[in-house]
C-alpha cells in the first residue's frame, strides 16, 4: 500500500478528521481534547526542552502539574467525558515520549477505549521507537499519531539534538540526529502505508533550521503526512538554548514560513496551541485544574447517547460552516491587500474574551467580504498585576503591542482605557465587540474604514 497523500485524503479519513481538533481548523472551535501525561521518561534530549520546570501560566508541550499512572488516567477520562460532552479526542502526548513508556502508554490507550469508546484515540511522539510499534498502534485503533520532525538533514539536526539514547547505547552529535532522522522517516512512512493519519510537528528555531523546514515539508509529504504544523520555539526556562541566548522567531517568520510551506499543497496548520501535556478542553481554553482528581466523582458515568446527541449537533454545524466555505466564503480576492485583525477569544468561534485576560490573539486577515484565519499569537496575560514570568504589566503591555502591531484591528469583549490608549498610539484600534467572529471582523473593518475616510476627507 502506498503512503497516502496529504491532498488525496479518503472520505473515511475526512470524518475522521472532522472531530479532531488538531486537525482540523472548523473542529478546534467546538471539539475538545484531554492529554494524559502518563509517560514521564524521554529517550531524546533537546536543546529547546526543560521539562522540570512548571508554571501555571505556562502552555507549552512538556509541562504537567502531576504524573498520572494508567489506573488514574483512566478514572480521570470517565470523569471528563461525563461532563465535557464535547469531548473528541484522548491523547498521549508526555511529558516524556509516550513511546519511551510504552507499556504505560498503551495500557492507557486499552482502558479509555474500554470506558469511553467513542473517542478518537491519539499518541504524540519524536518517532525513535516509532516502527517497534507501528502493529500495535493499528491493533489498539490508534487513528491519529504526531510525529515531532526538525530536520531532514543531520548536519541541522546536530544542533537541535544533543544526544539519544536507544536500546542501551546512547548516541551524540551527528550520529545521534542521523539515527533520529532515519526512525522517523521511517516510522512515517509506515503508518501512512498502514492508513494512519499522521500530522508532523516541526519547531521553527531561528539560525538552526529556519531555511531547512520547507525541505521537511517536501519530504513528509512525500512520505504520507496529512498535515504539518510548524510551530514558534519557546526558550524553556534552564534549557540550553536559554543558556545560549537564542531568541524564539517573530510571528512574521512565522507566519511567512507557513505561506511557503502551504505552496506546494501541503496542509499546514495554524491553530496550534502548543498545549501542556495535561492539557484539557477546547483548544485555547485549558481546563486541566477544574478536573484534578480531587474534584471528580467517586464513580463517574459516562452518558453514551447524551454524547453521540451533543456531539452530532457540533458535526452539523461544522458542515454548515464547510458548506459557507466552498461557496467562497474564507477565500480572499487576488489582488486586494488583506487586513489583519486580532481576536480575544474563548473559543466558541466568538469574540468573547476580556483583552486583560487574553493568553492568545487568533490572527484573521479579511479583504473586506471573506474571512481567513492565519494563526495564532501567544502572549504574557495582561492583567496579572506583577507578571510572575514576564516582568511588570508595563513591559507585558509593551510586549503585547509589539506582537500585534501589524494588526489595525484588535476585537475583544472589554478592555481597559490604558491599553486601548496604548494600543491606539501604536496604530492598533482596540474595539469591543462580541459575537461570531466573522460577523465581527467584517462589521469592524466597515467601520475602521469609514472613519479612516472621514479623517481623509477633513484633511
Amino acid at each position: 500500500m502506498k503512503p497516502m497523500a496529504s491532498s488525496c485524503i479518503s472520505s473515511e479519513a475526512q470524518e475522521e478528521l472532522s472531530r479532531h481538533p488538531c486537525y482540523s481548523e472548523e473542529a478546534h472551535r467546538f471539539f475538545a481534547r484531554m492529554h494524559l501525561p502518563v509517560a514521564p521518561a524521554c529517550n531524546i534530549q533537546c536543546h529547546y526542552c526543560n521539562r522540570k520546570f512548571d508554571c501555571v501560566n505556562e502552555s507549552r508541550p512538556g509541562v504537567v502539574s502531576e504524573v498520572l499512572t494508567p489506573e488514574q488516567a483512566e478514572h480521570k477520562v470517565k470523569g471528563v467525558a461525563a461532563q465535557l460532552m464535547q469531548l473528541s479526542v484522548v491523547g498521549i502526548a508526555g511529558p516524556g515520549d509516550p513511546l519511551a513508556n510504552a507499556e504505560k502508554t498503551f495500557d492507557t490507550f486499552r482502558r479509555v477505549k474500554q470506558q469511553v469508546p467513542d473517542v478518537a484515540l491519539c499518541l504524540s511522539t519524536n518517532g525513535l521507537t516509532l516502527y517497534r510499534h507501528v502493529e500495535q498502534i493499528v491493533a489498539l485503533g490508534i487513528r491519529h499519531v504526531t510525529i515531532t520532525i526538525n530536520a531532514i538533514d543531520p548536519e541541522v539536526g546536530r544542533d537541535i539534538y544533543p544526544w539519544i539514547y536507544d536500546e542501551g547505547v546512547r548516541y551524540e552529535g551527528k550520529a545521534a540526529a542521523e539515527l533520529l532522522i532515519c526512525r522517523q522517516l521511517q516510522g512515517l512512512e509506515l503508518l501512512a502505508q498502514r492508513g494512519i493519519l499522521v500530522k508532523v510537528n516541526s519547531i521553527l528555531i531561528p539560525g538552526i533550521n529556519d531555511h531547512h523546514l520547507p525541505a521537511v515539508s517536501e519530504r513528509i509529504k512525500k512520505l504520507g503526512a496529512v498535515l504539518h504544523n510548524v510551530t514558534p520555539l519557546i526558550i524553556a526556562p534552564g534549557s540550553q538554548y536559554e543558556q545560549n541566548g537564542r531568541k524564539a522567531p517573530r510571528p512574521k517568520e512565522l507566519y511567512q514560513l507557513q505561506e511557503v510551506l502551504g505552496r506546494d499543497g501541503m496542509k499546514v496548520m495554524r491553530h496550534c496551541r502548543q498545549c501542556r501535556a495535561d492539557a484539557i478542553g477546547l483548544l485555547g481554553q485549558d481546563r486541566n485544574q477544574d478536573f484534578t482528581l480531587d474534584k471528580l466523582e467517586a464513580e463517574p458515568v459516562v452518558n453514551t447517547e447524551a454524547r453521540e446527541s451533543f456531539q452530532r449537533d457540533l458535526d452539523a454545524k461544522i458542515r454548515n460552516r464547510l458548506k459557507a466555505r466552498k461557496t467562497g466564503q474564507s477565500v480572499l480576492q487576488k489582488g486586494v491587500h488583506p487586513t489583519r485583525v486580532a481576536v480575544a477569544t474563548r473559543g466558541g468561534d466568538k469574540v468573547n474574551q476580556h483583552f486583560g485576560h487574553a493568553t492568545e490573539f487568533l490572527i484573521y486577515e479579511t479583504d473586506g467580504v471573506h474571512v481567513k484565519l492565519a494563526g495564532v499569537r501567544k502572549i504574557q496575560a495582561y492583567c496579572h498585576g506583577i507578571a510572575d514570568c514576564n516582568g511588570d504589566k508595563e513591559a507585558t503591555l509593551q510586549e503585547i503591542i509589539s506582537i500585534l502591531q501589524d494588526c489595525p484591528i484588535l476585537l475583544c469583549s472589554g478592555i481597559g482605557e490604558i491599553p486601548r490608549a496604548r494600543l491606539g498610539a501604536a496604530g492598533v484600534l482596540a474595539l469591543v465587540r462580541k459575537g461570531g467572529i466573522t460577523e465581527a471582523i467584517l462589521e469592524s473593518v466597515k467601520y475602521s474604514s469609514y472613519f479612516a475616510n472621514l479623517n481623509i476627507s477633513k484633511g
